[in-house]
């Protein structure tokens, strides 16, 4: 099972209130481990705009400084990501994940956005989800999360809010329909 690429979906029972109601995007997964950046959690009271203050970027974009930040995960908080769509390429590095997704953690892809040659969508991020070896088969196996594919519309164009329910549809499941508890057929 290789889940690069892929959208991970907490259920209700997943225990960890960091993930509750969470849309994990897969960066990476390998025997040695995975990577991934939640979605749908906004960093709460910060924008692009913050962050090019602190790093002395100047936004030459209208409103590019409105973009919001995303909490992608509990590990490495103040470490940045920018997941965007595959037309944009870092002159220092942009790892492709698949033909419609891309990511990049230079700083040269915020100078892009501020300058407006950045990515035609991206979200921003700080922080990742990670696991070691096994940990998130383990997981999956204990019914903590459900996987679908990444679609570009539901990872970039849908509201926050909307991102879990969109992605549990995208499974033929109604969100009212789930419950907290597992089941062993």
């Amino acid at each position: 099972m290789n889940l690069t690429g892929k959208l991970l979906i907490a259920m209700p029972g997943m225990g960890d209130p960091r993930f509750d109601r969470s849309v994990v995007f897969m960066c990476s997964h390998g025997e040695e481990g995975a990577m991934g950046l939640i979605i749908n959690k906004l960093a709460p009271d910060l924008m692009l705009a913050d962050l090019l203050e602190q790093l002395k970027i100047t936004a030459e974009t209208p409103g590019c400084g409105r973009m919001p930040v995303h909490f992608g995960g509990p590990v490495e908080t103040a470490r940045g990501f920018v997941l965007h769509s595959s037309d944009y390429q870092s002159n220092l590095h942009s790892m492709k994940i698949s033909d419609d997704f891309r990511m990049t953690a230079t700083m040269d892809v915020l100078e892009d956005i501020a300058g407006g040659e950045g990515p035609r969508r991206a979200l921003l991020m700080l922080g990742y989800a990670g696991w070691g070896a096994g940990q998130l088969e383990n997981e999956i196996a204990l019914n903590a999360w459900l996987t679908t594919e990444a679609d570009p519309a539901l990872v970039f164009d849908l509201a926050d809010a909307a991102k879990w329910g969109g992605a549990l549809r995208t499974l033929g499941v109604d969100p009212l329909t789930l419950s907290a508890s597992a089941g062993r057929a």
